[in-house]
């Protein structure tokens, strides 16, 4: 059953669709002369996919062809999960279409989180009047797979900017936590900083622990670079791994999910952000007892 769960150190939470997933752990029997066989879960092996479609139809980058890129990019890559920013309610519908052809067979399970906006205290709209957001897509192996959705908008923002940046994760049956953001992009980097240092050493350790120290990826547009000045480091808490585009795309997880073979995917000019493609090893041998 889906749910959605707040937290007191939220400003607001939002209830969500449906999303993501993993699939079942495989377990294997070895031999042993003087033991009795014993299961053993094997890592489970994902491959994410990052992706900012500047799609809203306000900002310089938006071209109107992104989102019939990322759909291209989807059905060649073939990733298990997809997390979305910069992106209209519509786009994640168009883009679940694509991802189920590759998940023939599975049921295919998106979310999706607004921006909030100061002046009208409703939802950022896309300039076609859709809500303007964050999103995920996943696929999930059975139909009952209990999914949980945890949501909100960060406690930190540019006042000056009308926009109220946000977050979203997912819980799905207890195998990950699958985050994404988009940070703030106005008021300097320390406003994207404080939101950074407040969703990875706050938010997500709090709901991690509340579901058993769940292993967390975080996937997103930081809007910092590993640099002298806004350093994405200064917020990554030790322990946690990190890959990069080389500009302003992270993915971050629990030392319990080793993340490798970073590829970018061109978007061929239909955003100004490549796709960040990496393969998540979840080990859940790694979890604290």
């Amino acid at each position: 059953m889906l749910a959605a769960r707040p937290y007191r150190f939220l400003r607001r939470t939002l209830a969500v669709g449906c999303i993501l997933a993993a699939a079942a752990l495989p377990a294997n029997r070895p031999a042993a002369p003087s033991a009795a066989p014993t299961d053993v879960a094997q890592p489970t092996v994902l491959r994410m996919l990052q992706m900012n479609l500047c799609n809203s139809g306000l900002a310089g980058c938006y071209t109107g062809h992104a989102t019939a890129k990322a759909a291209e990019v989807i059905t060649a890559k073939a990733p298990d999960l997809v997390t979305l920013n910069e992106i209209c309610a519509g786009d994640l519908s168009t883009l679940r279409r694509a991802f189920q052809t590759v998940h023939p067979g599975q049921r295919v399970v998106a979310a999706f989180q607004a921006a909030g906006d100061r002046p009208s205290g409703d939802d950022t709209r896309c300039r076609n009047g859709q809500r303007f957001g964050i999103g995920v897509l996943a696929h999930v192996p059975t139909p009952d797979t209990p999914n949980t959705v945890y949501a909100g908008i960060h406690p930190t923002q540019d006042l000056a900017d009308p926009e109220e940046r946000a977050w979203l994760c997912v819980d799905v049956g207890g195998a990950v936590l699958a985050c994404t953001t988009h940070l703030s992009a106005t008021g300097g980097y320390r406003v994207a900083l404080a939101q950074c240092d407040h969703l990875l050493g706050t938010i997500l350790p709090t709901i991690s622990r509340d579901a058993g120290d769940e292993p967390t990826v975080l996937g997103g547009d930081l809007n910092l670079r590993a640099g002298p000045d806004s350093d994405v480091r200064s917020c990554i808490p030790p322990g946690h791994q990190r890959v990069a585009d080389g500009r302003l795309q992270h993915v971050t997880a629990t030392a319990d999910i080793s993340l490798c073979c970073r590829s970018l995917v061109p978007m061929n000019g239909t955003t100004d952000h490549p796709g960040l493609l990496v393969t998540l090893t979840i080990d859940s041998s790694r979890r604290p007892a």
